[in-house]
């Protein structure tokens, strides 16, 4: 669905452009745009791979049991059916931390895993978890607290200050995370009694 928004907006782009007498403007835009894209894939690759090497260097180490215990407490009422020492629980641990770092691509291989992982925990194939759904929620709609990945966009693109926005993406993130869980409870408490 996606790819046919996407194509659609071009086609009425290219369309515009043609219509208006900006045919120069489109090409100088499309020929700036790959190489642009280059630059930026090559900055992110850097990032992406210092952070998903850290993360494996914290599950070989066991650091993932110590962040299945400090986060517990905020992740048990969330997975009550959940064991704080499966798994899942320690995988949805590792996504929460690097969410919380602002690393949404090295919290994705967590986010996989422990997915994969409440799917075998599933008693319906078909049908997705409360756990499921609340984890989806969860990383979604997730907290930053420092948010690394748009920063390091920020300055890739000539910021001054580029962590001058860590207030509004506190707010934001904690007011999108409320709504979503609270949304996601409701409707799972209404079927099940549970959250």
């Amino acid at each position: 669905m996606l790819n046919y928004i996407w194509s659609g907006l071009v086609i009425i782009s290219i369309f515009c452009s043609i219509f208006l007498g900006n045919t120069e403007t489109l090409s100088k835009a499309l020929m700036d745009s790959g190489a642009s894209s280059i630059q930026l894939i090559i900055t992110m690759a850097g990032i992406i791979c210092l952070w998903s090497g850290i993360m494996k260097i914290a599950v070989e180490s066991g650091l993932t049991s110590v962040f299945a215990k400090i986060f517990s407490p905020i992740i048990r009422p969330l997975f009550p059916r959940l064991d704080k020492n499966s798994d899942a629980f320690q995988s949805i641990s590792m996504n929460i931390s690097a969410n919380l770092l602002g690393l949404g691509n090295a919290a994705t291989p967590f986010g996989l895993k422990a997915m994969e992982q409440l799917h075998t925990l599933n008693d319906r194939r078909d049908t997705a978890s409360n756990e499921m759904i609340i984890f989806v929620v969860l990383n979604t709609a997730s907290l930053q607290l420092l948010p690394t990945t748009l920063a390091s966009l920020r300055l890739a693109y000539s910021s001054q200050a580029p962590f001058e926005i860590i207030v509004p993406v506190w707010i934001s993130s904690a007011t999108a995370l409320a709504v979503a869980l609270i949304c996601a409870c409701t409707l799972n408490s209404s079927k099940r009694n549970e959250c």
